[in-house]
């Protein structure tokens, strides 16, 4: 496997830095929404859309494209504000999110927003979905299409998500991406203190999943990881992130306070300074 190069990385690092700015955009524009853990997933879905998913912005719907399925569904900003980054819509769309009359809705909408393959909010649910969509992959003999799935720590304390890890590994669903953000924080606080899920490596491998851990805001280890991922064959293959909640906003990092709530126009300006800072810098590498 051929590593990506210092640019590459760096143009990685620009579109996270660019999502994290559209996150706190669309929060502050909806005066609601989930920040901390779309900033905590930045990076990985950064990677998905800039390097690892065979998708078109011009063909959203195209039969042979690879899924994505957010299924800690409540981070919608995330995935808005990559998918903007990535030419699905206008970026300028985002500080509609949860307006009335927006497309931008507070859970994906497959059928308003182009580039989301599921409707999803209900935690546990996106999974099963997810497996669904690789095991009709294989069926109808597109073995290109891959499946890649984004899981909340808070998230698999839900039983549906582990009937789902059983269905995949019976199916030997290799096609199949499982992304856990392991930022730590659920919306009632520390996930060890609310209904510990550790085990997490150790329940992944028991149910008949492949699994590597990595740190989840470093380009390299996350390459390497979904570069295992499509080299493991007859086996479903899990990515556990290590992650920081609210990641590179100073005030909202490791904070569950921040796991649903917006940015008031004075944090919006702290949070947007310290982005465009950061930003300036990326860019200035470039």
């Amino acid at each position: 496997m051929k590593k990506m190069t210092e640019k590459e990385r760096l143009k990685l690092q620009i579109a996270a830095c660019k999502i994290r700015m559209g996150i706190i955009e669309s929060t502050h524009g909806a005066k609601a929404g989930h920040p901390g853990g779309s900033l905590s997933s930045a990076e990985v879905f950064a990677y998905l859309y800039g390097k690892e998913m065979n998708v078109d912005p011009a063909c959203p719907k195209k039969e042979t494209r690879d899924r994505f399925v957010l299924s800690k569904g409540h981070c919608a900003p995330g995935l808005y504000s990559a998918l903007a980054e990535r030419g699905f819509f206008p970026v300028r769309d985002l500080p509609t999110l949860r307006h009335a009359d927006s497309y931008l809705q507070g859970h994906p909408n497959m059928n308003t927003v182009p580039g989301v393959d599921m409707s999803t909010g209900s935690l546990g649910q996106g999974v099963s979905a997810a497996a669904g969509m690789a095991l009709g992959a294989k069926k109808c003999g597109m073995n290109d299409v891959r499946v890649y799935t984004l899981l909340g720590d808070g998230e698999i304390q839900e039983g549906q998500v582990w009937e789902a890890m059983m269905f995949a590994a019976h199916y030997k669903l290799d096609n199949l991406c499982v992304i856990v953000d392991n930022n730590g924080l659920q919306i009632d606080g520390n996930v060890a203190d609310v209904m510990s899920p550790y085990p997490i490596v150790e329940k992944l491998e028991a149910f008949g999943l492949a699994v590597q851990t990595v740190d989840g805001h470093d380009f390299d280890a996350l390459e390497s990881a979904f570069e295992t991922a499509k080299a493991t064959k007859g086996k479903p293959f899990a990515i556990v992130m290590n992650t920081t909640k609210g990641k590179d906003v100073s005030f909202m990092e490791n904070d569950a306070d921040w796991h649903g709530k917006a940015p008031n126009d004075e944090q919006y300006e702290v949070a947007m300074g310290e982005l465009r800072a950061k930003l300036a810098e990326l860019e200035a590498k470039a």
